[in-house]
This record gives C-alpha cells, sequence and structure tokens, in this order.
C-alpha cells in the first residue's frame, strides 16, 4: 500500500462529489438547521448557569444525526457505483493496490462525513460563550464522534463492497444504521415491557372523613418492566456510546447540566430493577428518610458504563463488513455476480 496512491483515490473521490452543486446546498441547509437548533437551545438553557455546556451538548449530537442520515448515502455506493459506471477495473490495472483503493474509498467517505462538523465548528465555538463547559467533555465527545463518524463510513464502504447494485447497498447501510440508532430502542422497549414482574407498594389508608390511618398499611401489587435485564441493548447504540463516554458534569443538586448527562442518566437509570414503594402521609416528605430516592449523580455513579461495549460492537460490525469488501475487490477476481461491469 502506498499513502500517495490512497490520498490520490480519496482526492478523486471526493472531487466527483465536490463537483455537484447539491453537496453544497446539502452544506448549507445544514448550517441553516444548526443555526435554528443552536438558537432554541440557548432558549431552552437560559434557566441555569452552564448554558454553553448544554447547547455544545446538543449541537455535538445534531451532528451525529446528520451523520448517520446523510453518510449512508455518500458511502454506500462508493464502490459498486464506480464498478457499475466501468471505472473501477481502469483503477485496478493501474498500480493502486487493493488496500490502496478501499482505504482511499474510506478516507473521502470520512472527509465527507467530517465536512458536517467542520460546518458545526462556528457554532460549537459560539455554544461554549454561554460558559460551563468543561475541557475534558469536549476533548472526548468531539473524539467519539470523529469515531463514530469512521465507523458509519466503513459501513457504507463495507456494505457497497459486498452488494453488487448500488442502491441496494445503499439500502442495507441505511438499514444496518437505523438497526443501530432505532432499532435498540425498539428492543429495548419491547424487550423490557415483554418481560415483567410483581411490585408491591406500601401506603397508609384514609377514613370515610379523609383523615389518613397512621397505625396500618394498605398494600397492592402492580406488574413492572424489567428494562434491567435488556438495558444492555441500548449500548451499541451511536448516541448512547457518545452519552456514556463523555464526562458528566452536575448542578450542586445533582443533575445533569447537558444532553449528553440526561442520555447517561436516562441508561443509567434503566440498569436498576423495580423495587417496592412505599407512600407514609404520616410523616412529612422531607423527613421520609427510610428509603430517600437516590439523586441522578447517585444513580449514574452506582451503575455501569457501557460505551466501550457498545463502541466494540460497533467497530467489530464495521471491521467485518469492511473486510469482507476488501476480499470482494481483491484482484483477480475468483467470482463475481451476475452482471457485473469489468469494463
Amino acid at each position: 500500500m502506498s499513502i500517495s496512491h490512497i490520498t490520490t483515490i480519496a482526492r478523486l473521490e471526493l472531487t466527483q462529489r465536490l463537483r455537484s452543486v447539491g453537496w453544497y446546498v446539502l452544506l448549507g441547509v445544514f448550517g441553516v438547521v444548526l443555526l435554528g437548533v443552536t438558537v432554541l437551545a440557548f432558549a431552552v438553557y437560559a434557566w441555569g448557569d452552564s448554558v454553553g455546556a448544554g447547547v455544545y451538548s446538543i449541537v455535538v449530537n445534531m451532528v451525529l444525526l446528520l451523520v448517520v442520515l446523510v453518510s449512508p448515502t455518500l458511502s454506500g455506493n462508493a464502490i459498486n457505483g464506480d464498478r457499475d459506471a466501468a471505472t473501477l477495473a481502469a483503477v485496478q490495472v493501474t498500480a493502486a493496490t487493493t488496500g490502496d483503493i478501499m482505504l482511499g474509498k474510506l478516507l473521502a467517505a470520512i472527509a465527507t462525513g467530517g465536512a458536517f462538523l467542520v460546518v458545526a465548528l462556528p457554532f460549537l465555538a459560539f455554544s461554549l460563550v454561554g460558559g460551563g463547559a468543561d475541557a475534558l467533555v469536549l476533548l472526548i465527545s468531539l473524539l467519539v464522534l470523529v469515531v463514530e463518524i469512521v465507523i458509519v463510513a466503513a459501513i457504507g464502504v463495507g456494505l457497497s463492497g459486498l452488494i453488487a447494485r448500488p442502491l441496494f447497498s445503499v439500502a442495507a447501510t441505511y438499514l444496518v444504521v437505523a438497526g443501530l440508532v432505532i432499532g435498540t430502542l425498539i428492543a429495548f422497549s419491547l424487550g423490557g415491557m415483554a418481560v415483567r414482574t410483581e411490585t408491591t407498594t406500601y401506603s397508609r389508608p384514609y377514613d370515610a372523613r379523609g383523615e389518613v390511618i397512621c397505625d396500618r398499611w394498605d398494600e397492592s401489587t402492580s406488574e413492572s418492566p424489567r428494562f434491567d435485564l435488556v438495558w444492555w441493548v441500548l449500548a451499541a447504540n451511536p448516541f448512547v456510546v457518545l452519552a456514556d463516554a463523555t464526562p458528566t458534569e452536575f448542578t450542586d443538586d445533582g443533575y445533569p447540566v447537558d444532553l449528553f448527562g440526561q442520555i447517561k442518566l436516562g441508561v443509567r437509570t434503566a440498569q436498576q430493577p423495580p423495587s417496592e414503594l412505599r407512600w407514609d402521609d404520616c410523616v412529612p416528605m422531607y423527613l421520609q428518610q427510610e428509603n430517600p430516592m437516590p439523586t441522578p449523580r447517585e444513580t449514574i455513579e452506582s451503575t455501569v458504563p457501557s460505551w466501550f461495549v457498545g463502541l466494540g460492537v460497533q467497530l467489530v460490525l464495521a471491521g467485518g463488513l469492511f473486510a469482507g469488501a476488501w476480499a470482494r475487490t481483491r484482484t483477480p477476481a475468483k467470482r463475481l455476480p451476475p452482471g457485473t461491469r469489468i469494463a
């Protein structure tokens, strides 16, 4: 493999895309959307002392959303699109190896996904004006975002090498990405609701005059979903990986200050099994210390992080597809799908 060959192929791929006016229109629309989201985010977090941290987290998640929505279209036909246009064979007979072609295509796909991050940089910088953002949060969140861009690009390039038809490979890329983003949420919701357990609630009864009776308890049972048994499904979700890997900042009351922490809190809360509830109207709420509710900070600190497992699943998936496409693109080819153009 040669660095010069890889960069040349990536440059040719980007030149073809940059020649299209639609690409610049897409980036312009993305910039307008980010502008609106940033303004609304400032309005949402205007009540707190960490406005910048909250706005920054929303913009980063918005960039990731656009990447998973648009990147499959740009990377899902990287190889079979050239094969269909009979330009891949012309490259394969040059000094460029299969590795040069694959890595060049991947580099171009990463660059197109990274273009959305470049457009978002002014909005990310502007969000810091509100204050409250931590340097470690900025560094890790951007690093994870870049890794997710690479993973989505590798999935698209891999499927474009494994599937003969560009239309089908783009659709398959969307299905795989949708499975990670939406499918994990559906599996988590249905799995948790399908498995239920009985929980007991204790409360003080009231007499006919509406006064609480403090010498006995009423007991009732109900079925509660067991999300704690299926929470691990969410680990592969790109947004969960981003939120769970990013360090969480808290208010003085122990509540997350940004969207990263709120997503993390939701996933970590799902790890806790349902427990009995006790409502004692004979004792003021602030004096009920028997089973105090944990703060969000205590919940996050007492549960298990899962981002490295989810990231590992994504890397194995993307790496497997990319390796399969590498083997499929290698020349001389032993077998080709019916109808494949050679030159």
